[in-house]
């Protein structure tokens, strides 16, 4: 029994240094993998593919040694309500993080920021049923909808981010909006200089989200 007992030690230890092991560290290892879910903020209206959002954001991770993998999930036009019937396939499993950055086009179409809150309030809610670490990314209403329409628009974003504890990044285009040199013809998507400004402003948070990502995924 002695002996039977050092052999299945010795086995054990066998699998555990050369089989289990390498498993667990290629699975700490592997890309952090994010979904940004958005719309044509996110998507690169009228950019090079190259010089959209999430390519860009992947690039300045990994220039500091963040391994990650970044999909572009964002859609031209989408409201909050149009991202969230799209969730499920947008944000496959194996999705190890997700930035939600969806709300401009509701407020550019003045839709009442109830249904926006709902939508987007589903979308977190869902996601973090789903033990997926979650960075919402706000958005500020334009003046001339009035004072009523901003604080009832503005306050959804840091309302979700305390109540379901995700990562808040206030304003999207903080640095950007107001800026006419950093923005196309159209005055509302940002050129590829003013996509570089959105990446070196919300970069630290997103940071912060890869990290809540590997916590999770050792957990």
């Amino acid at each position: 029994m002695l002996i039977q007992s050092f052999a299945f030690a010795a086995a054990f230890s066998a699998i555990v240094a050369g089989g289990l092991m390498p498993v667990v560290a290629a699975a700490a290892d592997r890309p952090v993998k994010i979904v940004a879910l958005g719309d044509s903020l996110t998507a690169g209206y009228n950019l090079p593919a190259s010089a959209a959002f999430p390519v860009k954001l992947e690039k300045a991770l990994k220039a500091k040694g963040n391994a990650v993998e970044i999909a572009n999930a964002g859609v031209s036009g989408d409201t909050a309500s149009g991202g969230l019937a799209r969730l499920d396939w947008s944000v496959p499993d194996g999705t190890d993080a997700v930035i939600v950055e969806l709300g401009a086009n509701d407020m550019l179409r003045g839709i009442d920021p109830a249904v926006t809150r709902r939508a987007l309030e589903e979308i977190v809610r869902r996601l973090t049923e789903r033990r997926i670490p979650v960075l919402l990314a706000g958005m500020r209403a334009i003046p001339n909808l009035g004072i009523e329409y901003a604080q009832g628009f503005e306050t959804i974003y840091s309302d979700l981010a305390a109540k379901y504890g995700v990562l808040l990044y206030p304003f999207f285009l903080e640095g950007i909006a107001s800026d006419a040199k950093l923005n196309q013809r159209d005055g509302v998507h940002p050129t590829a200089a003013g996509i570089d400004k959105v990446v070196a402003g919300i970069l630290p948070k997103v940071e912060e989200l890869v990290v809540r990502a590997r916590e999770r995924r050792g957990s």
